[in-house]
């Protein structure tokens, strides 16, 4: 398990394999030393096998094939948590970490629930953010807190990891641009390389018949 591509705005304790059309999250030996995942627009269907992950604190399901929330207790520290445009039905708020201060379920059926948000702040008392909005606490609660409820720009300030791709939507078109230079890239050197071969054979045609 190693990043998809190298890059000089992700840490040591952080892997990324999105876009590598992934279809499951397969047993892994214990990786302690990550903090963050991004496995975002792949193919996975299920979450599983998180437990290789014991101090994860942010992870990126975005744009997958999941249709249930599951599998999550063994990530204590699970502070953030992108699920968004998947395919959740109904939530099982009881599945989802209490440490959670970031939830993104946007593009989910789930998130048209009857009583959807109230159900998942009920649950989990430490988020702050849920779906990109703010949390507005009540008074008490703010007083409690030691102040007003926290923006998104607090959270980036608190979690510097979400300054880097998460969601879908942060540097998403970038992202593709990347991809699509890649790609071209990648047809100009193949292009280039039958070119040659065909140069190569017409070459070796001319030889054959000057020697008849």
């Amino acid at each position: 398990l190693c990043p998809s591509r190298s890059t000089g705005r992700l840490p040591t304790s952080t892997i990324r394999l999105d876009r590598e059309n992934i279809s499951s999250i397969g047993k892994l030996r214990s990786l302690g030393d990550i903090l963050s995942l991004y496995l975002q627009q792949n193919q996975i269907e299920k979450i599983e096998n998180l437990d290789s992950f014991p101090n994860l604190r942010f992870l990126c399901l975005a744009g997958n094939r999941i249709r249930r929330v599951e599998n999550l207790q063994p990530l204590p520290h699970l502070s953030a948590l992108d699920l968004s445009h998947n395919q959740i039905q109904v939530l099982d708020t009881e599945e989802l970490p209490h440490s959670l201060q970031i939830l993104d379920l946007k593009g989910n059926g789930c998130t048209r629930q009857e009583r959807y948000r109230d159900l998942v702040l009920a649950a989990l008392p430490h988020l702050g953010l849920l779906d990109s909005q703010p949390i507005r606490k009540n008074t008490a609660e703010e007083k409690a807190a030691g102040g007003s409820s926290s923006s998104e720009e607090d959270y980036e300030e608190l979690f510097p990891e979400l300054r880097t791709p998460f969601t879908v939507d942060k540097d998403f078109f970038s992202d593709v641009q990347w991809e699509l230079a890649r790609r071209s890239r990648r047809r100009r050197r193949e292009s280039l390389e039958e070119h040659r071969a065909r140069l190569e054979e017409l070459r070796e045609r001319r030889h054959l018949l000057l020697g008849l």
